[in-house]
């Protein structure tokens, strides 16, 4: 643990007090360690501010004297973004900023502020009859701050967009302690650069997101839910446009996954049995969300014509909640399954929809030329182009020689998402982990913008510093 400074910790205690800040290993240690334990970097303090008032006061005080702030919400984070990489950084946590501030039911938006859970939020929403629609797996932890820092997208991406293009406006504090108040409830708002967009995906480089402005949707009035047997990515593909061009914006899920995640949840007994009716080499869930007036069974009457046309070899319809959540229950399970089988060398990437397969036929035949016995887990959502282009090791492997090879792969599948015109981050963001992959991937002007714009945002570096940018 780093040796904070009685001058400074006198400093925090006058500004958000004694009972708002952490210094003991043990207290500390639950905001230092990340989700993945990857990274462990100490830092001087946790510091818990209650109000808006004290995190200004807060961030002008660490501004005047050089001190690097790490903001973290739930830290679920998956590239270390949420956890210093210096070591002599506060953390800042907006766990107690938590409050639902405002619900506008017939405007179709909340405000709320940075430390509300995702699942909190989801029932603030659907108390009043709406819904607000961002799926993530760790919903009883991420906080909306850090949905929005780091653009999080999730499994409902296909009809309602990823964090941004859910978010109508953010209020931030910024560098020099000052207070951005975005929190617009318009849909519509032509007067200049969209400052609330810029602050959404920084993760926490540009300022420290205090509250947002959430959009509402109709809630469902049920679902259709399907587990498909395919034989392929490209019978997917193929299923997936047909689909989209029935079902429309109804179509709120499709998620790819290949027989290998099928097997290993099987065998680890995380599940009973395959959901499907018969095993395949890909599978794929699919669901539907029925609004007033459509159709009940418009998923499986799609699904009929598609295998009638011979784009999948069988599916399975939902009869009931408890079938549905075994279905789900297999994807969301997917990367907890890998770590039962040892190592695991994870690719969090995009590409464009059209060239998913071939993504994944020449990521595949790439890393088996390098490691010929790695087992590949490629799944995720296909109908944004976002794959989780993982690889499990060989059986019986030595997980750290493994792990040690991992370079060679990563520089394999991110040649060819480049190639491909892709991302090398679709979802889990930048943080410390991909600050190198960044530098060298991103358009060299783009890159060039981004750090002037942190420049004059934050001149002092103090805004989780070493994220994105090394």
């Amino acid at each position: 643990m780093k040796q904070v400074s009685d001058k400074t910790l006198q400093a925090l205690t006058d500004i958000i007090g004694a009972q708002n800040i952490l210094r003991d290993d043990e207290a500390m240690a639950p905001y230092i360690v990340e989700l993945r334990g990857r990274f462990h970097t100490p830092a001087l303090a946790i510091a818990i501010p209650e109000t808006i008032e004290q995190l200004q006061k807060l961030v002008s005080w660490a501004n005047d004297n050089r001190i690097g702030l790490v903001p973290q919400g739930g830290n679920t984070g998956m590239v270390g973004g949420q956890v210093p990489k210096r070591g002599n950084e506060i953390i800042v946590s907006m766990a107690k900023l938590n409050r639902v501030r405002h619900m506008d039911a017939s405007g179709g938006y909340m405000c709320v502020e940075a430390g509300v859970t995702l699942k909190n939020a989801q029932k603030a929403a659907d108390d009043a009859g709406l819904l607000f629609p961002l799926a993530i797996a760790p919903q009883e932890k991420a906080q909306i701050g850090g949905i929005l820092s780091s653009n999080a997208g999730g499994l409902q991406v296909l009809a309602y967009g990823y964090a941004r293009q859910l978010c109508l406006g953010v209020e931030a504090v910024m560098a020099n302690g000052s207070l951005y108040q975005g929190l617009s409830g318009l849909k519509k708002d032509n007067t200049g650069y969209d400052l609330s967009s810029l602050l959404v995906g920084a993760e926490g480089t540009l300022g420290i997101i205090s509250a947002a402005t959430l959009k509402l949707f109709p809630k469902p009035k049920g679902f259709e839910t399907a587990f498909i047997n395919l034989s392929s990515p490209k019978a997917a593909l193929t299923l997936y446009s047909e689909l989209l061009k029935r079902l429309g914006t109804s179509l709120t899920t499709f998620e790819m996954m290949p027989d290998f995640g099928m097997q290993m949840q099987i065998r680890h007994k995380m599940i009973e049995k395959n959901p499907a009716a018969k095993n395949s080499e890909w599978y794929v869930l699919a669901q539907m969300s029925q609004l007033p007036g459509q159709s009940t069974n418009a998923l499986s009457t799609a699904l009929d014509s598609a295998l009638n046309d011979r784009v999948i070899e069988h599916f399975t319809i939902a009869k009931d909640e408890r079938i549905r959540r075994q279905m789900w229950k297999v994807r969301e399970q997917l990367s907890g399954a890998q770590s039962k089988e040892g190592a695991s060398i994870k690719h969090d990437i995009s590409v464009p929809i059209s060239a998913v397969p071939e993504l994944i036929e020449r990521g595949i035949e790439a890393a088996k030329t390098i490691l010929p016995d790695i087992r590949p887990c490629p799944f995720g959502h296909l109908g944004d182009g976002n794959i989780h282009f993982n690889f499990s090791q060989p059986v019986g492997a030595d997980p750290k020689a493994y792990m040690d090879g991992a370079m060679k792969i990563h520089e394999a599948i991110y040649g060819i998402v480049t190639d491909l015109g892709g991302s090398i981050s679709a979802e889990h963001g930048i943080g410390q982990l991909k600050t190198e992959l960044l530098k060298h991937h991103k358009d060299p002007v783009a890159y060039d913008m981004m750090k002037k714009i942190k420049l004059v945002l934050d001149p002092n570096n103090i805004m989780n510093p070493g994220k994105l940018f090394d």
